[in-house]
């Protein structure tokens, strides 16, 4: 069974206030495409399918055009809600969609119901688990001890009663514990939204969305298929692709990707002003189209940069300099910010980034004691 792997389409999303809606139907062309040349069993869309929980007119009406174009085909279509979908928006007439061969995930309920699939080894039960807290999961299981998106994962897993003897198929929507993260993900503070992989241990293939950067946590069976544009510069090193993953009889699989290339690519460029403006520099490039992000080497301030590297660099997101003066400026900023705070602010800080909460009454009295004690023994 031969299956097409996508998440993180963030329809109408801005990038540096850029639109990219131009560009995410210029992609989902050449997905379609894609489709067309591999003839896949299904498709899967594991979340954020829109930048916003209320996303415009045009990306949803993009979305509409793009389902539409996957059931003339006569697909089998998956679709769960991630992080920045609403999913009861995302739901909406999901049952009357189920006669076209488009499937969209309810919301969480507590229940996940699969859909079997058939091919020449028998069948395939598909499990669609949308973007889930461990306050969502606790919600139907009060009996259950869910004080970790780990827990909340494990518990929810567990009610699927998965039978391990058929091929189990999982869409999901979260951040496994050693996945590479990217400038443009919503990340929560000290990893507190980290699940183990170990939860997916009965599944033979985990379709995953939420990170933009394409990659297997572990082994292929668990992957991220990664965004299918580019939507920061931290990934500016990336290809993206969609990943196609074929399922043989229990046990086997086989993952490989197709790559994509989008209408205009995201890069950065450094050196001087005078460098970065000859012809010999951008000429036979893609660079005057691409979005690009600009450091100028020069030692001093080039008057109304912005503009002037716009007339050859038409797409220019974002313009940095890196020279004496910020180098200067950033070691000072940072020592500046850590010599004016105290032992205590420091290690609030520092709790607070791991463990997501601040210092209680208790722990910033007994904190204070033990500073003090410390400082006493060094005097």
């Amino acid at each position: 069974m031969k299956l097409i792997h996508l998440s993180d389409l963030h329809l109408g999303k801005r990038v540096n206030e850029f639109s990219m809606l131009e560009d995410q139907a210029y992609i989902l062309l050449k997905i379609l495409s894609i489709i067309d040349d591999e003839r896949p069993d299904a498709v899967l869309i594991a979340g954020d399918v829109y930048d916003k929980s209320v996303p415009s007119a045009e990306a949803v009406e993009l979305f509409d055009d793009f389902l539409v174009r996957l059931a003339e085909r006569k697909l089998q279509v998956f679709v769960i809600s991630g992080n920045h979908d609403s999913p009861e928006r995302l739901a909406f007439g999901g049952r009357l969609m189920d006669a076209s061969g488009v499937h969209l995930a309810p919301v969480y309920n507590g229940h996940v119901e699969p859909i079997t699939l058939t091919d020449s080894f028998g069948p395939v039960k598909l499990f669609m688990l949308p973007f889930v807290k461990p306050g969502h999961v606790r919600r139907f299981f009060p009996e259950e001890k869910i004080e970790s998106y780990t827990d909340a994962l494990s518990v929810a897993v567990g009610d699927m009663k998965l039978n391990t003897g058929e091929r189990n198929v999982l869409i999901a929507h979260q951040f496994v514990t050693g996945a590479e993260r990217s400038d443009s993900e919503e990340a929560s503070v000290g990893g507190l939204d980290n699940v183990d992989a170990a939860v997916f241990d009965g599944f033979d293939y985990v379709a995953l969305g939420h990170i933009h950067g394409p990659q297997n946590i572990d082994s292929e069976r668990v992957r991220y298929c990664g965004t299918p544009l580019k939507y920061s510069f931290s990934e500016a090193s990336h290809q993206k692709s969609v990943t196609v993953a074929e399922l043989g009889g229990k046990g086997a699989l086989s993952v490989r990707t197709v790559p994509l290339i989008p209408k205009r690519d995201m890069v950065e460029l450094r050196g001087s002003y005078e460098e970065l403006m000859r012809k010999s520099f951008y000429e036979g490039t893609t660079y005057p189209e691409d979005y690009v992000h600009i450091t100028l080497t020069d030692e001093e301030d080039v008057p109304e940069a912005m503009a002037r590297l716009r007339v050859v660099y038409r797409n220019l997101m974002k313009l940095s300099y890196d020279n004496t003066r910020t180098r200067c400026l950033a070691q000072i900023d940072a020592a500046e910010n850590t010599e004016r705070k105290t032992p205590l602010e420091l290690f609030a800080e520092f709790y607070e980034k791991q463990n997501g909460a601040a210092l209680g009454g208790e722990q910033e009295a007994l904190l204070k004691t033990l500073i003090e004690t410390i400082w006493e023994e060094e005097a």
